[in-house]
């Protein structure tokens, strides 16, 4: 794409790269899209520099205000412990019991972790805002793991007991592929690819 320019003064609400396409064919309109983890701005060719900056700002801020009204309230940490009692209630039996649950601005390249000894569960930040089915997903794998240690049969059976999974690994790896990243497991388990 090389008809597209960098603005640098500017980045999306995810951090995003912001990049500017000049279009012969646009006469009044503007118009954004994500696209490859990028954010990508149509303007018409004629318009100015001075225009240009301003379009890009106003598109982004746009963008940020409309994403921002339909993401779903942030959880507490009250809120995910609740979801954590929850979710192994309909799924473990109530068997795993974890004694905190928090959001963690410290995972960037796992979505959760969790201290047995201590019966403690850290989700990703970047869990906020995502699809309800996701983070249960996550606090599901992290719950298993209040139980069962490592990532073998047992584990997967207790794993299966939540229909979702799948898709929100599906979910998740879409994730990291847009952000330009490698498909990341819900923790630091390596998954086989298909050959």
């Amino acid at each position: 794409m090389t008809d597209l320019v960098l603005h640098d003064h500017v980045s999306g609400p995810r951090g995003e790269r912001v990049l500017v396409r000049r279009s012969a064919r646009r006469r009044r309109t503007v118009s954004i899209a994500r696209r490859e983890g990028d954010l990508v701005i149509a303007i018409p060719a004629t318009f100015s520099a001075r225009q240009e900056r301003e379009w890009v700002t106003r598109m982004v801020d746009q963008l940020q205000r409309k994403e921002a009204r339909s993401a779903p309230a942030r959880r507490s940490d009250a809120a995910l412990l609740a979801m954590a009692h929850e979710v192994s209630e309909a799924h473990l039996g109530g068997r795993a019991r974890p004694v905190s649950v928090t959001w963690s601005t410290r995972q960037n390249h796992r979505w959760g972790s969790c201290t047995p000894a201590e019966g403690s569960i850290r989700l990703s930040h970047q869990l906020q805002g995502m699809p309800d089915f996701v983070v249960r997903a996550v606090m599901m794998h992290e719950l298993v793991h209040l139980l069962v240690p490592g990532h073998g049969p047992e584990f997967k059976a207790l794993m299966a007991a939540y229909p979702q999974a799948e898709r929100a690994q599906g979910f998740l790896d879409g994730v990291s592929w847009a952000k330009d990243l490698p498909p990341a497991p819900i923790d630091d388990e390596q998954r086989a690819q298909p050959t």
